[in-house]
Formats: structure tokens, sequence, C-alpha cells
């Protein structure tokens, strides 16, 4: 049983004017997601949205996302340990709102 309670990852996800991880970091959040599927072109979870996504994408589907990446991770067994790492991220780590 997850010692973490997902909607207070979520709302710490949040705090401060946070969105996500900066790049490099979601995409090590991503990577620690079990059991990911392709499904055609794309990815079950859905792809951390980096890259060309990164600069076309608005703030709220970026948390969005991540939220995604959250409860894949709950549903998967893996709360603790993605609740860990996005807790152990530095502020500069973190895109935030006005960034």
């Amino acid at each position: 049983m997850a010692s973490e309670n997902i909607d207070d990852l979520v709302n710490y996800c949040k705090e401060k004017g946070r969105v996500c991880p900066v790049p490099m970091k979601w995409k090590e959040v991503w990577e620690l997601l079990p059991n990911k599927n392709r499904k055609g072109s794309s990815w079950e979870p859905s792809l951390p949205l980096i890259l060309a996504a990164w600069y076309d994408t608005p703030a709220i589907l970026k948390m969005i996302r991540l939220k995604e990446h959250i409860n894949w991770a709950e549903q998967h067994g893996v709360l603790d340990e993605i609740s860990f790492f996005l807790r152990n991220l530095s502020e500069s780590d973190w895109f935030h709102i006005g960034d």
C-alpha cells in the first residue's frame, strides 16, 4: 500500500506556481513509469510534453499530462517512487508559471 496520497502529490506539484518538471527531469519521471505500451504511433501513458511539444503546449496541458503520469504511477504501484523523485527535485528542476 502506498504511503503517498495522490491528491497530496498533485497539490505539491502545483505549489509555488509549479507546472511540471523541466524536460530532462520530466523524461526521467516517464522512464520510471512501468508497463508503458506502444499504441500505434503513440504511447500509453502519453509521452511527456518535451522537445518540440514543449514550446507549443500551454502550461495547463503540461499540468494535465503530468497528472496523467502520476495517475499511471498510482495504478501501477510506483506512486511512492514517483513521489520521492518529484519531491526531491530542486526548484530549478521545475518549470513554473511565467517561466
